[in-house]
């Protein structure tokens, strides 16, 4: 059930090539740099990894959620920073305007998004709420035929490069009778007055990555871009980022392969008191870790996507998304420590890969919802009730 069919694995082979080709060679300067490749995304665009799952009257290839982790992975097995760009695109991007929002929101933003030629943000954390998104306080009011929007939003990836051509936010815009927030939706475009792109983070990891805090001040936009029901946005975001759990593990995965291919190539290499490192128990048990990971995660994901795909429950698969989130990121953090080790003082060394991947991990057990999240998720499923 879970076995990737041939054409998933000759469309692996695909995008492998190009990754290998347009962005292992130039990854670490972009990072070095802090550079956001506009043209490779473009390329990415081109190739049709922004539109795998989207329809095809929008330019899309009507594919399904699996070829779109396949894309993930193989991107992010050379680039991480690459790999949330697509994964954030599609995922936070594509999705939320695909599932909820009206046939003229669809023909409006769809069509350049699909084809990569531009980008889209998902605006949901704010520096006082990001796990507990409910505590949302930026504001949308109403006032005649437009919203008026202030407050902030942070760590928004793909919200504040040359190509962002709009920003998807939450914001209270009432109280519900019984006297909670209500959250609505609301699509603002780059360039609207009042909407701020403030100066880009600098991160840890995913130098490459476009990631922007957003602040909106007297922000005015039409009532119509509201996206689907008013007062419906955390149900909305929340579905969202069931799918977004898996995409992300999908780039757990693809560090994970690469640490695993890094470093039995390296123990093979590297020669210390007459052979190669890769012959001590101490060397070679950590890389058989690494397959285990690799595999182990590689079964979560998959088995993930084939649910979302066969139409499997919203329970069974947020169930499956937050396992496979949990596991996959954690095990791309342990894989990435075992790396540089295995390497040694190189491994600490910018001009090795493994330096670059292990300071990319760690926010894959933060984003999409933390490993604390996940294990609070998966034990209410269980029956649990955990707080």
């Amino acid at each position: 059930m879970f076995e990737l069919s041939e054409e998933h694995r000759e469309f692996r082979h695909s995008v492998r090539e190009f990754a290998e080709a347009e962005i292992t060679p130039y990854a670490a300067e972009w990072d070095r740099k802090h550079y956001f490749p506009v043209e490779v995304v473009r390329k990415m665009g081109a190739l049709g990894l922004f539109g795998l799952t989207a329809p095809e009257e929008y330019g899309g290839a009507g594919g399904d959620f699996t070829s779109l982790c396949v894309a993930i992975e193989e991107i992010s097995r050379a680039d991480q920073s690459m790999g949330i760009t697509l994964e954030a695109a599609v995922g936070l991007g594509i999705n939320p305007i695909l599932t909820y929002g009206t046939d003229e929101q669809k023909a409006t933003w769809l069509p350049d998004l699909v084809a990569g030629r531009r980008l889209a943000g998902f605006g949901l954390t704010e520096p006082e709420s990001g796990s507990d998104a409910g505590a949302t306080r930026t504001r949308a009011v109403l006032d005649g035929d437009e919203w008026v929007i202030d407050g902030s939003k942070q760590f928004i990836t793909n919200s504040g490069s040359a190509m962002t051509s709009c920003v998807t936010v939450t914001a209270r815009t009432g109280t519900k009778p019984d006297g909670k927030a209500e959250i609505s939706t609301i699509i603002v475009p780059a360039g609207t007055p009042g909407f701020t792109a403030e100066a880009a983070y600098d991160k840890l990891g995913w130098h490459a990555s476009d990631t922007h805090p957003l602040s909106f001040v007297g922000c005015r936009v039409p009532e119509a871009n509201l996206l689907g029901q008013r007062g419906k946005g955390f149900g909305q975001f929340l579905a969202t980022l069931d799918d977004g759990r898996v995409a992300i593990a999908a780039v757990a995965l693809g560090c994970i392969r690469a640490c695993l291919e890094l470093s039995v190539q390296y123990a093979g290499e590297r020669q210390t008191f007459g052979g190669p490192i890769g012959r001590k128990q101490g060397v070679a048990f950590q890389i058989a870790d690494l397959k285990v990971m690799a595999d182990a995660s590689e079964l979560l994901i998959y088995r993930a996507a084939a649910l979302k795909d066969a139409g499997a429950s919203v329970a069974e698969f947020k169930q499956a998304a937050s396992v496979a989130k949990l596991y996959a990121t954690e095990s791309a953090v342990t894989a990435t420590r075992i790396a540089t080790q295995v390497f040694g003082g190189y491994g600490f060394m910018e001009e090795y890969p493994v330096t670059r991947f292990y300071r990319d991990a760690k926010i894959l057990e933060i984003g999409e919802g933390t490993s604390e999240v996940q294990r609070m998720l998966i034990a209410r499923s269980l029956g649990l009730p955990v707080e």
